[in-house]
C-alpha cells in the first residue's frame, strides 16, 4: 500500500509539471505598436506634436506594459489614454487610463480585463495624449499589433 502511495505521488507530480510546462507553452506575447499625430485625432488637430507608443501584452497575466515618446505639443499634457472599442477614425470612451505621461518619454502598465484585450487584439483601440488647447486630445494613434 505504502508503494502505490509514493507511485501515485510520483505520477500526480508528474501530471502537474506537464500541466504548467504546458499552460508556459501557450503563453503568448503580443506586441503593439501606435504612431502619434495630430492628423489622427478625430476631428483632426493641426498640432506640430508627434509620438509613438510601444506595448506588449502577456496573454497569461493579462498585464499590458508600454512606453512611448510625445514632444512639440501646444503646451503639457493634460491627460493621455488608451480608447476604445473604436475603429480608426470612429471616437470611443477611455478604456485605460495612462498616468505621467508629459513631454518626452513615459510608461506604464496596467491589467486588462477580457474585453479590453478582446478590443487590443481586434485593433480597435487608438492611444492619444491631450493637452489644454486639445481637451480632446491633440495627437493620437491607432494602437496595432506590431513586429
Amino acid at each position: 500500500m505504502k508503494r502505490f502511495f509514493e507511485d501515485f505521488s510520483i505520477g500526480a507530480g508528474v501530471l502537474l509539471l506537464g500541466t504548467v510546462l504546458i499552460s508556459t507553452a501557450f503563453a503568448e506575447t503580443m506586441t503593439f505598436k501606435a504612431d502619434l499625430k495630430g492628423a489622427s485625432e478625430v476631428p483632426p488637430t493641426t498640432s506640430q506634436g508627434a509620438g509613438n507608443l510601444s506595448a506588449s501584452y502577456d496573454t497569461i497575466s493579462k498585464k499590458l506594459t508600454w512606453r512611448g515618446t510625445v514632444s512639440d505639443l501646444s503646451g503639457n499634457a493634460t491627460a493621455a489614454h488608451f480608447h476604445g472599442p473604436a475603429d480608426p477614425g470612429k471616437n470611443a470612451g477611455v478604456l485605460v487610463p495612462a498616468t505621467g505621461v508629459s513631454a518626452g518619454a513615459f510608461e506604464g502598465s496596467a491589467t486588462l480585463t477580457d474585453d479590453q484585450a478582446k478590443a487590443f487584439m481586434a485593433g480597435q483601440t487608438y492611444f492619444n495624449v491631450h493637452t489644454a488647447a486639445n481637451p480632446n486630445g491633440e495627437v493620437r494613434g491607432q494602437v496595432v499589433i506590431g513586429q
